[in-house]
């Protein structure tokens, strides 16, 4: 049964470690690809590497640390990449395509719609989109901060049956098994607790940004999409067809939630916050356990400059973000308006919904 799959492959699948691309790496990983899209599969590739296979040939020692710097890199190395893999798999006679997005193209829905019409139109002329952050143009500020997160939001977009997440390791373990060799691999998760980021840990490799933890990160995103994730190792042939089939190396995400509307996917994972609303415990109550709206009388204070139809982070008396959601007042408005019953909001401001959020444009924070 045909079925749509998001493969994300990483910097160091794909260079030395010295920077530069591996050609030889490259095409193993669109054989295996190519392998998956004759069987009827549709493909997304999701793909890092631009920065990694430019920095050498602009001339740099090492992978750059100033933006500039890493900015100038990716331009020299987005272009090598791609003629890189349209090489590799125009032996497969597979056509392929360019799609770079930034995260400001996520948090606007018109924009990342337009990118959806973009991928299906591709998808039905059986080309594989390759997809990769645009480098170039991103600021730090509004960087995806790693590829596996990109792979998760498009997963989410798209509607994909699986992501798979390539990594160097076979997986996710109870400890380091470099450092420990009584560590034990962790073959499914259905839940990513505290305890499982701190199993995760730290940092990548010296020419990748992406760690085990950004992985799980990844993973709790898709998951919360209905999406279910296999990080792990494809080194052999085979094995991202093994991973698509409940038998690859390494560590399967199950899903057990509902899919998410394409709404609160955005309000969760892609859009920006304008400000923060405050709200007392009652609100917070409502909001994660009342599966209630938030009134304006539950609201202690707010901060920003936001508009009805932006997206607000929610703060608890903790000073915790407790979620998100679509706000139906001004700044102003609310400023106004805040701890005041409904019959008072009603005599003080004209709104076109008495709640702060609406329960069906709200997103918790797990």
């Amino acid at each position: 049964m045909q079925s749509r799959i998001v493969v994300k492959i990483g910097s160091s699948s794909l260079t030395s470690d010295e920077g530069g691309l591996n050609r030889d790496k490259v095409r193993f990983f669109t054989e295996e690809l190519s392998a998956l899209h004759r069987s009827g599969h549709q493909i997304l590739l999701v793909t890092s590497g631009a920065v990694a296979a430019g920095f050498t040939t602009i001339g740099y020692k090492k992978r750059p640390r100033a933006l500039k710097e890493k900015q100038a890199a990716a331009a020299v190395g987005q272009a090598l990449l791609m003629q890189c893999y349209q090489e590799a798999f125009a032996e497969d006679e597979i056509s392929v395509a360019q799609i770079l997005l930034t995260r400001s193209d996520f948090s606007n829905r018109q924009r990342i719609l337009n990118a959806l019409m973009t991928i299906e139109e591709l998808l039905a002329r059986k080309i594989i989109p390759i997809i990769n952050e645009n480098d170039t143009v991103a600021v730090d500020e509004l960087k995806f901060g790693d590829n596996d997160t990109l792979s998760a939001l498009v997963a989410n977009l798209v509607k994909a049956n699986n992501l798979v997440i390539i990594t160097d390791t076979d997986g996710l373990y109870t400890e380091d098994p470099r450092k420990n060799a009584d560590a034990v691999r962790i073959d499914r998760v259905e839940q990513i607790s505290d305890e499982l980021y701190r199993i995760a840990g730290g940092s990548g490799s010296s020419v990748g940004t992406g760690g085990m933890r950004s992985k799980v990160e990844a993973a709790r995103i898709a998951m919360r999409g209905g999406v279910p994730v296999f990080v792990g190792k494809v080194s052999e042939s085979g094995d991202l067809l093994a991973a698509t089939n409940n038998q690859g190396k390494g560590t399967y995400f199950d899903t057990r939630l509902h899919t998410l509307s394409a709404k609160k996917q955005w309000v969760g994972f892609h859009s920006f916050p304008q400000g923060k609303v405050y709200v007392d415990r009652g609100a917070e109550e409502a909001l994660l356990s009342g599966g209630k709206s938030l009134l304006p009388a539950g609201i202690r204070s707010i901060s920003g400059d936001f508009h009805p139809g932006d997206v607000v982070e929610v703060i608890n008396l903790d000073q915790h973000p407790i979620g998100r959601g679509v706000v139906n007042y001004a700044a102003w408005q609310l400023k106004a308006v805040a701890g005041l019953s409904t019959d008072e909001v009603r005599t003080r401001v004209e709104v076109p919904r008495i709640e702060v959020i609406h329960r069906d444009e709200w997103m918790a924070i797990d």
